[in-house]
């Protein structure tokens, strides 16, 4: 049985999405399914069975097909860096800070390592559903591809390409990707999907007839436009975030920092009803909330900066009512930030932080990352650790007045909202079902 790469046509089409959505079509026909982002980059990370980090996206892909998690979903993870670099994981572990020019450079070096993990994957299951990045045809960067152009070579995958309709040029950019790509994998594309279609789908049924017979290419389905709060990926998914509650009896305000990680900790708060979620991301006045948070952060001492830049710092000092901070969040509610040992500063630093907490912050090199059942604010919690900061006081978490923080992610999920996410996903899955053309897709793979 072939494996099967997903090409977006442009960024964000929705690959991470349908990668566990044509996962999960195929296991349920009685194959067993793999999930594989070669490389990724996102701020939103979890860890794995065996202790490592991967991109949130494999995790949830992994999540809703019920296998176990490991650092060989994802063997290639770019967090955001000091300066102009990036944070390198590399299957699970921090590798070190490398800018753009020396990534590329040094990508060879990398195939092995995700050919190790791909091959891994392949010999545990039928078939590996292997997400794309970005787009597939970045003429110049071809050679240095590796979660397109390399895996779908080396492999021999088949090829679904996914297409954003919403975006505008649906057709320039399916013609365009099908074109551009090297013969062998014009080859392998087995079909289009046109993704996050609104309104009346037979409006485009001329389309689908423009798409098989002129372009030469099978239409695997138009799929519609539904908003789907979990599994954030980045930033620009937060750009489809949607909330729709017409009485939200709490309202929450997120300090949207720059490079703020692990969004993911409010998927919960977004699928409440009683709860109206808002990213703050300048110097508003904040007592129109009932809580205000400071999530995760890659580069705590930068993202304090900033809310000293802002205002936000002097704002959220004079504040009375509720503020929870998570792990870096948490971070920044310390007197102070000490980086001795450059984790994430050029030269060793010591930043003041808003004084909430008699400890100092201090960041040691080797990343903590950590899973299991916490006993947090008078429950427990099924969460992960993922920081460099440690404090002598309070290792875990702190609370007093309207001051309350953790290391912990996680710290909102429950019962109630695994049962929404489990009704949401279903119910999702469900009507993509219904149009998709998965007899085709699997005619093609086995």
């Amino acid at each position: 049985m072939k494996s099967i790469s997903i090409f977006g046509t442009s960024s964000d089409a929705g690959k991470s999405t349908l990668t566990f959505v044509i996962a999960k079509l195929i296991q349920e026909r009685g194959h067993s399914v793999g999930v594989f982002k070669a490389q990724n980059v996102s701020n939103n990370s979890r860890i794995t069975d065996d202790g490592a980090e991967i991109a949130i996206a494999q995790h949830f892909q992994a999540e809703v097909l019920g296998i176990p998690t490991s650092y060989h979903l994802n063997p290639v993870l770019l967090k955001s860096g000091s300066g102009n670099s990036a944070s390198l994981i590399l299957n699970g572990k921090v590798a070190g800070d490398k800018n753009v020019r020396e990534y590329y450079r040094d990508i060879n070096t990398l195939k092995p390592l995700v050919r190790d993990a791909f091959l891994y994957l392949a010999k545990r299951y039928d078939c590996v559903v292997c997400e794309g990045a970005g787009s597939p045809v970045e003429l110049n960067l071809m050679d240095k591809d590796l979660s397109n152009i390399f895996i779908a070579d080396t492999f021999d995958t088949k090829i679904i390409l996914v297409a954003d309709i919403e975006r505008g040029g649906v057709f320039a950019s399916i013609w365009g990707v099908y074109n551009l790509l090297p013969k062998k994998l014009r080859e392998n594309v087995i079909g289009v999907i046109v993704n996050k279609f609104r309104g009346d789908m037979s409006l485009f049924d001329e389309g689908i007839t423009i798409i098989e017979e002129n372009f030469g290419i099978p239409v695997l389905g138009v799929l519609p436009y539904i908003p789907f709060n979990l599994g954030f990926e980045d930033s620009q998914s937060l750009k489809n975030f949607v909330q729709n509650k017409s009485n939200p009896k709490q309202k929450i305000g997120i300090i949207n920092y720059p490079t703020m990680s692990n969004f993911n900790d409010f998927e919960p708060l977004i699928a409440d009803e009683d709860v109206f979620v808002e990213f703050i991301t300048s110097n508003i006045p904040l007592e129109s909330f009932d809580v205000i948070i400071l999530p995760g952060s890659k580069l705590v001492i930068h993202d304090l900066q900033w809310l000293k830049t802002t205002g936000l710092f002097e704002n959220l000092q004079r504040r009375k009512k509720e503020i929870l901070g998570i792990c870096g969040g948490y971070q920044m509610m310390f007197n102070a930030i000490v980086d001795d040992g450059c984790v994430e500063t050029a030269i060793p630093s010591r930043e003041k932080a808003l004084g909430f907490i008699d400890d100092v912050i201090v960041f040691q090199n080797e990343k903590i990352l950590k899973k299991g059942v916490y006993e947090l604010f008078g429950k427990k919690i099924n969460g992960f650790e993922i920081r460099h900061g440690i404090s002598g006081k309070y290792p875990l978490w702190y609370e007093k007045d309207h001051i309350k923080g953790t290391f912990v992610h996680g710290i909102f999920d429950d019962e109630k909202f695994e049962a929404t996410k489990k009704r949401t996903i279903d119910h999702f899955i469900a009507i993509m079902r219904e149009k998709l053309d998965t007899q085709r897709i699997l005619d093609n793979v086995i």
